[in-house]
């Protein structure tokens, strides 16, 4: 069970929604508050880690893999916040990137690279999760598809999601340290996506926090015919018990993360 940490020096989300996010000015593909020297190259990556890459075993116990996990990804936004130094990197393109892509030891999915980053200690992550306007998740904030098996029953499942979010995060939390630049170097910061928060954990317990607020596979698996799952939120609102849909709507507002470390979360398309 990963140890949830609490997330400090969140930011809040209406900067981000004016556009004018620490006073940035606006640029694209990407903008900075200052080109000053030094500086380095700094990456924005997206992890599904392993649950998306290797697959896993759901807490009613479904093993899950995925071929696809679109995410849709907008107005992010970097930052060095402390009492010295308030100096942001926004990417302002919308970017879709697939979770899933790559084989089961792959990186996590680079989303950016700004390429003259001002150096220093990035200490801040915060980004919205949106409809894509093209692609294979046109429409959707968020589509899953995949294979569940349990015994003797095979599902290929599609799960899109039109509910738009925004998280607004502090440091990386994990072994490694993150978002530190050095001059002329290369740091990455990492927007983390616990899709175990939906589906759960058949590897630890039933009473770890981590299964008790967890939906599970078996009331998305009852809603197949032929061995098929296609459901939108629409769907999953009619036919899911209200119980079901209000623990689903929960766990997918709280996704998003950096590493273990919790971010301020909204729904903003309800």
């Amino acid at each position: 069970m990963r140890q949830k940490l609490l997330l400090l020096g969140s930011l809040g989300f209406l900067a981000i929604g004016t556009g004018t996010l620490w006073g940035c000015a606006s640029m694209s593909p990407e903008t900075s508050t200052s080109k000053v020297a030094p500086s380095g190259r700094l990456q924005i990556r997206a992890n599904g880690e392993d649950f998306v890459r290797q697959g896993f075993l759901s807490k009613d116990g479904w093993n899950i893999s995925f071929d696809h996990l679109y995410v849709t990804l907008a107005d992010v936004a970097v930052t060095q916040s402390n009492p010295d130094v308030d100096t942001s990197v926004v990417l302002d393109t919308v970017k879709t990137v697939d979770l899933a892509a790559g084989d089961e030891n792959a990186d996590p999915i680079l989303v950016h690279e700004f390429t003259d980053a001002p150096a220093g200690r990035y200490n801040t992550l915060s980004w919205k999760m949106v409809k894509a306007t093209s692609g294979p998740a046109k429409g959707y904030v968020l589509v899953m598809e995949g294979t569940a098996i349990k015994s003797s029953q095979v599902i290929e499942f599609a799960i899109a999601i039109d509910r738009e979010y925004a998280y607004s995060c502090g440091e990386f939390v994990g072994e490694q340290r993150k978002g530190i630049l050095s001059p002329g170097g290369t740091a990455e910061v990492e927007a983390t996506f616990h899709i175990d928060h939906i589906f759960g954990d058949g590897e630890v317990p039933p009473d770890e926090e981590i299964n008790i607020g967890a939906l599970g596979f078996a009331p998305l698996a009852a809603l197949a015919n032929n061995g098929k799952l296609e459901v939108d939120m629409a769907t999953l609102k009619q036919s899911l018990s209200p119980q079901d849909y209000q623990i689903l709507k929960k766990t997918l507002v709280s996704l998003g993360h950096v590493g273990e470390g919790h971010c301020q979360e909204s729904l903003t398309l309800d």
